[in-house]
């Protein structure tokens, strides 16, 4: 426990000295484009967020700075809407002030502080959830970031808060930053996903980073949790998952290289936590999580502005539940949990967009733990498709450099969901039920 104080103390510390520091010309997500001097296309993948090029890898790593540059409006936003339809109606509304179908929903509203100059630099979110309307703190990455020569290769190295493990990343392999890029919570998901990727915005943490040769990448550090009362006021639920107990150490590799117009990384990833189910401290014990993980990625650039790219995660995670069996929330208290994911995507003239990603996470049963579905395991794969449009991205837009707009469809079909392709909860429901339609409108400024 004193350790968790020490923990605390220290990052806040620090959060408030590079805070302290950021100057008042900050640059707002979308004025990227202004800093830099190049279009949303040069940053990202089809022209709009948060897929990256290597040129928008080395801007986030570089502190989200290019240490130069002038004054841009240092605020943006961002609203995502959706229509929701699925193939079964689902057995209850999704949400308060919803239907069990066809629903429509504004899913966020998010406003930004964004950008940086010299060698800090910040992405802070805070989102209004349409769903269950309320606020809450959302995606925070502060960071401080120099330019060394290590071994005489030009290295950029740098100290990082978030609020998230893998927000850091500059990958679109990892879980905060993976496909698909917007979701709504109106449509059903699977209830058993690795813990690496389901701390967003429930923890707080310090990593420290190198870019070595703008090839080798290595990143360590923890995260811990921060007091049920700080979160509840920042809009989360501190008991899901639960308390982390001391520190979380979280590490990351990878190695990015650049063969003319493709681009190939292949890194690996690991995170140890012990955590106190629900908040739970009264058994005294905690459920233990080891995630490690392999990532890969490929992306092919054409001179006629096409872009081809694959992204690839296999996450493991042994599990020793001490904690959850005592409060009779698990049978066994060893357990694992694997989940593979797979996304090709191709962007015509970085306008016009394709993805189909394929998903599989797998594990042994256990009667309590996954006491709601009929064959008591984790079991959920299948594909999700995705075409959309971003007429706007290359500089073109009618609003001016910093108006952007994403619409697209999106189609998941469920092979299997919650244990079972059919009859998974005992009740009839089979996993196609849930294949889900959805319609989106993403739009920035």
């Amino acid at each position: 426990m004193k350790l968790r104080r020490h923990t605390k103390q220290w990052a806040a510390a620090l959060i408030a000295a590079i805070g302290a520091s950021l100057p008042l010309a900050a640059h707002a997500v979308p004025s990227y484009a202004l800093q830099t001097g190049a279009p949303c296309a040069s940053c990202h993948v089809g022209g709009f967020g948060p897929q990256l090029t290597p040129f928008g890898r080395a801007f986030k790593l570089g502190g989200y700075t290019t240490r130069t540059g002038g004054f841009t409006v240092p605020i943006s936003a961002m609203a995502v809407a959706s229509y929701i339809r699925t193939n079964r109606a689902q057995e209850s509304p999704p949400a308060p002030h919803y239907g069990d179908n066809d629903n429509v929903s504004i899913d966020q509203v998010s406003l930004f502080i964004a950008g940086g100059v010299g060698h800090f630099g910040a992405f802070i979110q805070a989102t209004y959830d349409g769903v269950a309307r309320a606020f809450h703190w959302d995606n925070l990455d502060v960071r401080a970031s120099t330019d060394l020569k290590i071994a005489g290769k030009d290295t950029v190295v740098g100290l990082a808060v978030s609020n998230a493990p893998t927000l850091t990343d500059p990958f679109n392999t990892l879980a905060a930053w993976g496909f698909p890029y917007t979701t709504s919570s109106l449509a059903p998901s699977p209830a058993a996903a690795p813990l690496i990727g389901s701390l967003a915005q429930t923890t707080l943490g310090t990593t420290a980073y190198a870019w070595i040769n703008s090839q080798f990448y290595i990143e360590a550090g923890g995260y811990f949790s921060p007091n049920a009362r700080f979160l509840t006021q920042a809009g989360v639920d501190p008991t899901d998952p639960g308390n982390i107990d001391g520190l979380a150490p979280y590490a990351r590799v990878a190695f990015d290289k650049n063969w003319g117009q493709k681009n190939v990384e292949v890194g690996a990833f690991a995170m140890h936590a012990n955590i106190f189910p629900g908040h739970d401290e009264s058994a005294n014990l905690t459920d233990h999580y080891t995630d490690v993980g392999v990532d890969a990625s490929f992306q092919k650039f054409a001179k006629d502005g096409d872009v081809f790219t694959v992204n690839g995660r296999y996450t493991h995670e042994g599990q020793r539940l001490d904690a959850s069996q005592a409060l009779g929330l698990a049978t066994s208290n060893r357990l694992n949990l694997q989940d593979l994911r797979v996304d090709a995507s191709y962007y015509w003239r970085n306008e016009i967009g394709f993805t189909v990603q394929a998903f599989d996470t797998w594990g042994p049963p256990d009667q309590l733990l996954y006491g709601a579905n009929s064959t008591f395991r984790p079991a959920s794969s299948g594909v999700t498709l995705q075409i959309d449009g971003t007429p706007f991205g290359s500089d073109n837009s009618p609003l001016g450099k910093r108006f952007n707009m994403r619409m697209g469809i999106q189609y998941t079909d469920y092979f299997t969901f919650d244990g079972a392709g059919s009859n998974y909860d005992g009740l009839g429901r089979n996993a196609r039920d849930n294949n889900t339609l959805r319609v989106f409108t993403w739009i920035a400024y």
